[in-house]
């Protein structure tokens, strides 16, 4: 899991045309960032996955909202180096682990990080982070499990005026953040605006 963690920020992205997601990992890179969380979201998804693994073999590419084992091949086929979830599934995690590809499950209670742990998973995604309540919420959920040396990256409702409050947290290795590259921005082909919103998320993490 380490490279996962050498970044604090890891964009969620939703992809509507696979012809957008060369241009959109170049404006993420030229921003700072060579990680990339592509949500199984959109049909173009898996193709947007392989586009960027060929095109940019130094980017971290990885599958979002992956919630079946069917999509879990999918998504590991076109390319996928990392998967998230927004729960915690024992198969989809198994067909990851089988693979030997680093997998990310979704939890939001204790009942829930006990079930990822059981199944071998150290990196959880608190999601979603702000409606569920936020960093207070997750400081207190993770102190029971902080032997075991587990680490969390907090998605939904984070944003670049928060995204401190929650990586000042030690249980929290990065943030993940749909702001980075909005849907509208996307397929308005911003890419400048992309690339200067990267700079700013890396610029306040490392403040």
């Amino acid at each position: 899991m380490s490279d996962l963690h050498k970044f604090p920020v890891i964009p969620v992205i939703v992809l509507d045309d696979a012809n957008d997601a060369e241009p959109l990992a170049e404006a993420l890179l030229a921003g700072g960032l060579n990680i990339i969380e592509v949500t199984f979201r959109t049909a173009a998804a898996a193709e947007s996955i392989e586009r960027i693994a060929k095109a940019f073999p130094e980017m971290q590419v990885g599958a979002g909202t992956v919630v079946t084992p069917e999509q879990a091949k999918r998504a590991i086929d076109a390319g996928s180096k990392f998967g998230l979830a927004p729960g915690t599934d024992p198969e989809t995690i198994a067909y990851f682990k089988q693979q030997g590809v680093p997998f990310i499950p979704g939890i939001m209670t204790p009942s829930d990080i006990q079930a990822a742990v059981k199944a071998g998973c150290t990196s959880l995604k608190f999601f979603p982070a702000g409606a569920a309540g936020g960093p207070k919420l997750l400081k207190a959920m993770a102190a029971p499990y902080a032997n075991l040396g587990i680490k969390f990256c907090p998605t939904g409702g984070v944003t670049l005026d928060n995204m401190n409050d929650y990586l000042s947290l030690p249980e929290v290795f990065a943030i993940g953040g749909t702001w980075l590259a909005t849907k509208a921005q996307i397929q308005a082909k911003e890419w400048g605006t992309i690339t200067q919103q990267v700079k700013d998320a890396l610029a306040k993490a490392s403040a």
